[in-house]
């Protein structure tokens, strides 16, 4: 069969603007594609919710994907070992309470376990505000081209409606920033320096809806709380992704009984 170039182009864009169309308004938007993000996404859209991850970089995997150092290993520990077995990443125990998995292939079980679950994936997209409607809750957020922003470009932006947004944007907590900036009831008090037992055994309490509609998570629940920092050890950042999925879960859920 010959190729004709101009249907490839028109199958792209005629599918891709019926997605944007779609998740013009979405159930959860995840802003972030790191481990926290994947999982909640993930967990979120095996419930049946419209999930769209927003990604400003052209592939999802956060800190994940170079493990440590640029060696492609993470380490898990065993409170968070059950989460490896749930998305089938292979892994092996390195010393008791320790497990070793591979950080390529834990990102494509994690992003194909998203996709498996419905979720939409808008990468080289930037959040650059939120919409709040009578400073009661987060509504929506405001997105443009991420090379738009490196370029310094003064091009308008579009929005996405959200009923709960997800801060899975990692040491900088975007959203967050965006709510206490434009004077919403947040404090972001900024991440400490490398502990990791203190960072691992406290993210998960870090977890929470710090505004309403707003669910941070990951490194940017830790740095929302002032907490240390922990490296490449990543059990946390899978239990901060489930826990974000179940409190995320649970507005929406509440949300439709109260409608």
């Amino acid at each position: 069969m010959e190729l004709d170039e101009i249907t490839i182009s028109r199958a792209i864009l005629s599918s891709q603007m019926e997605k944007l169309l779609e998740f013009m308004e979405m159930d959860v938007a995840v802003v972030g594609g790191g481990p926290s993000g994947l999982t909640a996404a993930a967990l979120i859209g095996e419930q049946g919710f419209r999930v769209g991850l927003i990604e400003k970089k052209l592939s999802v995997g956060g800190g994940m994907w170079g493990g440590g150092m640029m060696f492609p290993r993470i380490v898990v520990q065993e409170e968070a070992k059950r989460l490896l077995d749930q998305f089938d990443i292979a892994h092996t125990s390195y010393t008791e309470g320790y497990y070793v998995a591979s950080s390529v292939e834990a990102v494509s079980k994690l992003t194909a376990s998203a996709c498996d679950a419905g979720v939409e994936f808008f990468n080289l997209f930037s959040v650059e505000d939120v919409m709040i409607r009578g400073d009661t809750r987060l509504s929506g957020l405001v997105v443009n081209w991420t090379p738009v922003e490196m370029a310094g470009l003064h091009v308008d932006p579009l929005t996405m409606g959200c009923r709960v947004a997800v801060d899975a944007t990692g040491h900088d907590a975007v959203l967050a920033r965006l709510v206490e900036r434009k004077g919403g009831d947040v404090k972001v008090r900024g991440e400490g320096f490398m502990w990791a037992d203190c960072a691992e055994s406290e993210i998960v309490s870090h977890t929470t809806e710090v505004f309403p509609g707003l669910v941070v998570c990951g490194m940017a629940a830790n740095a929302v709380a002032g907490e240390h920092r922990m490296g490449p050890v990543f059990g946390g950042m899978l239990l901060s992704g489930e826990r974000a999925a179940a409190l995320a879960t649970s507005s929406l859920r509440q949300e439709n009984s109260a409608a």
